[in-house]
């Protein structure tokens, strides 16, 4: 008896997939016809700059039946957008669709091998976002200063004199920093213990004012001791202060 019940399971197996997908088709229509279809997507947690790319990769369209989304397949969709870093789709009947993202935070602008990205608090390129809209951000520069930024910039964050003087923060060799500053000056940190360099430059600069009175060059990354070449000295040796 189970045999010939599974026997004629499996012989109407096919033929009631069909019948299935019929009847779904028809529950859309029904509902489409009573006034279920999509009348407006409101995408929330995203800047005016990410909804659009959003919007355009949910795939949606205008009076499409409600009752037929597939709501994991516009999450996945969304989810593949550069801005975004989680998702949830929420179906509001009869005719709204609600996209609630946490969007990436954007970190700097990167530079390398003559192309510029912008990159989140992850190291992770935006591939949507366009680095002119972001000239605000700070710019690194260099092979794997993406995957270094978000450790080196939370540091200079916060001190704000140092930082409002920076133009960029270059990588060396994929192990250390240089700071380019606007006005043509450099800051070499150290490969390692870079939070004690900074500290040590903040001390040079409280007892000297070196930020605001210019400099050609400060070398941190003997950890014994600071090197500051001061601009009218040319290309001469750097003088060293000890005990900075």
């Amino acid at each position: 008896m189970l045999a010939l019940a599974l026997g004629f399971a499996l012989a109407i197996d096919h033929r009631g997939e069909h019948m299935l997908a019929a009847a779904g088709h028809g529950v859309d229509a029904r509902f489409a016809k009573a006034g279920f279809r999509l009348r407006s997507v409101h995408v929330q947690g995203a800047s005016p700059l990410a909804t659009a790319d959003i919007v355009r990769a949910t795939g949606l369209y205008k009076d499409q039946p409600m009752v037929g989304l597939d709501l994991a397949e516009v999450r996945r969709r969304v989810e593949s957008v550069g801005w975004v870093k989680d998702v949830k789709v929420v179906r509001l009947l009869p005719d709204t669709l609600v996209v609630a993202v946490q969007e990436r935070r954007q970190l700097a602008v990167w530079q390398h091998a003559g192309r510029t990205a912008v990159i989140d608090d992850q190291g992770q390129v935006i591939a949507e976002a366009d680095p002119a809209r972001f000239a605000n951000l700070p710019l690194v520069v260099g092979e794997g200063a993406d995957a270094a930024a978000p450790a080196i910039l939370p540091m200079l964050a916060q001190r704000p004199q140092l930082m409002s003087r920076a133009d960029a923060i270059v990588r060396v060799d994929d192990r250390r920093w240089d700071l380019r500053l606007k006005d043509g000056s450099l800051i070499q940190l150290p490969a390692t213990g870079e939070e004690d360099a900074l500290m040590r430059l903040e001390k040079l600069d409280e007892r000297s004012h070196i930020l605001q009175l210019g400099f050609d060059r400060i070398d941190l990354r003997n950890p014994e001791l600071v090197a500051v070449r001061p601009r009218q000295l040319g290309p001469g040796a750097p003088a060293p202060v000890a005990g900075a």
